[in-house]
């Protein structure tokens, strides 16, 4: 409160003042009075102290005959305000129609602001400010009375999740950038943690040691680790160096802002970079399996990875053993081993390998089952029947599954005792079953010798009769190559000709799909091979007529060397018998045509 040095009255009557005085001395009162106070105007600027405080107002005396009233709601950017404190007020009125003094704190902050913002940012002061709401990628904060921007980056060194928590709370800031044109104010809080948190580092840093261990706190989580701040410097854990077992996301393990304890492992000379382990503070897993554990046991697990050549299998927490695709099954026929089993599956397998130093597991789970070689000669003896299932197919045959782990080879000659198969495919297809019959059996290979033909008698047995050489048969030629046709005959058998065998009477040559008489001309049961010939049909009734004409003439000459005298009657016997010899060689020849 501003003061004046008062001179008294010197021909002041105190006695009238004391019985009531005179109006002379109650107007030089009023002067002394009035004189005490400050002279103030509207629309000044003045200081003021704090004399009392409500919820709802804030009462200020600037020196003058009655104290103002300032509306608490323009003191909310300082929680501090207390009786006594100096505020800086704006004169609104005098006196209002209540004789009221009118006073305003925010416009008094208002009309100095822009002044003190620029000598805040200046000279690198550290002002309050009072965050009054967020708005899109940051906050607005009161500074001054003048509001500034608080970028969402600049208000902590780490993320910030909710923005919420900020909204009515005052804090210390720092004012980076002001644009005069357009009376723009950037502030930062982070700056003012960074500038704390740069001597915390360097103290930090300067006592870290490989193997150290410190408590840390979670401060950001990524798909190859975990940032962990070490209280003013950061550190990464891998995502290998948080647990000793195979971890996917790291969320799994740890959580934001959880406090945990840490190990140094490495950090550059600058000490810029340093990594971190969290599964270094446990003790192997490896060395706490059980002693006695050893190769043949059975062990259960979760499959943790897959991959073609194999799956890991995850017993214990970082202990992994290896089932390789060829130890899954007994069956040579998984190519994969997604084709056997998926992540997260729970299975059974057998120890097969166990190397404790090199801390390596061999798997398999075939061995749960017994080996069908074992007692292969009991369960598939020689010329035993049994269904099996076409795996593939190569030019020289048909392999088939008999059983998991059992397999097979049908030659393609023992497909059909009477098709000609150029390809297995042509028999059946992959997937189907065919019934087959054992022929022989390779324990050492693996592998049974299989005949599907041998289900049924041989029934070349009854073709050799039946298609007996110089038999004439109807055949349907069903191919055509350049070697000759295959003609199919009765009885689901086929025969073969040559070209020239093929050609007909009138000259030309027999097609494709032709039905016609054949002659066998060759019967080979061993080789299988029946040859025809159309042809010959019709030249053997060509040759017996010329055989017989033939006989015929050498009869003639014989019946002419007789007697001369009886050559008359001699040589109409001869041309009677010559006739007679003529009518039956073409009786023979209507009836060879007719059949």
């Amino acid at each position: 409160m501003n003061t004046k040095n008062i001179t008294p009255l010197e021909d002041f009557n105190w006695d009238e003042f004391e019985n009531g005085g005179s109006d002379l001395n109650k107007k030089a009162e009023r002067e002394a009075y009035e004189g005490t106070l400050n002279s103030v105007n509207n629309n000044d600027v003045v200081d003021g102290t704090v004399t009392a405080i409500t919820d709802r107002e804030v009462v200020v005396n600037i020196g003058y005959k009655s104290d103002g009233v300032i509306a608490r709601s323009e003191f909310r950017y300082n929680d501090n305000l207390k009786v006594g404190d100096k505020v800086e007020v704006y004169i609104e009125n005098q006196e209002d129609k209540k004789g009221q003094l009118l006073l305003s704190h925010k416009k008094a902050r208002q009309s100095r602001s822009w002044d003190r913002v620029n000598e805040a940012l200046e000279n690198n002061e550290i002002v309050n400010g009072y965050v009054k709401c967020r708005t899109k990628g940051g906050m607005i904060v009161d500074v001054f009375g003048t509001e500034a921007f608080l970028p969402g980056s600049q208000i902590d060194v780490k993320p910030i999740r909710d923005y919420d928590t900020f909204v009515g709370k005052t804090m210390e800031f720092k004012i980076v950038k002001i644009n005069q044109e357009f009376r723009n104010v950037v502030v930062s809080h982070k700056a003012l943690i960074e500038a704390e948190l740069e001597e915390q580092k360097k103290a930090i840093i300067s006592k870290l040691e490989k193997g150290q261990i410190l408590e840390g706190t979670v401060k950001n989580i990524t798909s190859y680790g975990v940032f962990i701040d070490l209280g003013g410097v950061d550190g990464l854990i891998h995502i290998t160096d948080l647990s000793w077992g195979r971890v996917t996301d790291p969320k799994e393990v740890v959580q934001l802002d959880q406090k945990l304890n840490v190990v140094i492992l490495d950090f550059d000379d600058e000490k810029k970079r340093i990594a971190l382990g969290l599964k270094q503070l446990t003790p192997h897993p490896w060395d706490a399996l059980p002693a006695d554990l050893k190769v043949g046991d059975k062990v259960k697990g979760t499959v943790v990875v897959m991959a073609d050549y194999g799956a890991f299998i995850e017993i214990a927490p970082g202990v992994e053993g290896l089932i390789h695709v060829s130890e899954m099954s007994w069956s040579a026929h998984i190519h994969s081993a997604q084709d056997f089993m998926k992540v997260g599956d729970e299975v059974e397998a057998v120890i097969l390998t166990l190397d404790r130093d090199e801390r390596k597991m061999s798997l398999g789970v075939k061995q749960l089952k017994a080996d069908p070689w074992e007692n292969i000669e009991t369960k598939y003896p020689i010329g035993s029947k049994h269904t099996a299932r076409v795996r593939n197919f190569t030019n020289f045959g048909v392999f088939v599954e008999v059983e998991e782990g059992v397999d097979g080879l049908i030659h393609i000659s023992d497909l059909s005792w009477t098709k000609k198969i150029k390809h297995p495919s042509e028999f059946t297809k992959v997937g189907e079953t065919i019934e087959v019959q054992v022929l022989d059996i390779d324990k050492e290979n693996r592998r049974l010798s299989l005949g599907h033909k041998q289900l049924e008698d041989n029934p070349w047995d009854a073709f050799e009769a039946q298609f007996a050489q110089d038999t004439v048969h109807e055949g349907k030629i069903t191919e055509v190559l350049d070697k000759g046709a295959v003609i199919a005959l009765e009885g689901g058998v086929e025969g073969f000709a040559t070209p020239k065998h093929l050609v007909k009477e009138d000259g030309s040559q027999a097609q494709l799909g032709e039905t016609l008489q054949f002659k066998v001309i060759e019967f080979n049961k061993e080789a299988k091979r029946i040859i025809l010939s159309h042809s010959r049909i019709f030249e053997d009734v060509a040759r017996a007529e010329a055989k017989a004409a033939k006989k015929a003439e050498t009869a003639a000459k014989k019946a002419a060397r007789p007697a001369k005298e009886a050559a008359p009657q001699i040589k109409n016997v001869a041309a009677s018998t010559t006739l007679g010899d003529l009518d039956a060689l073409a009786a023979l020849k209507a009836s060879m045509t007719e059949e």
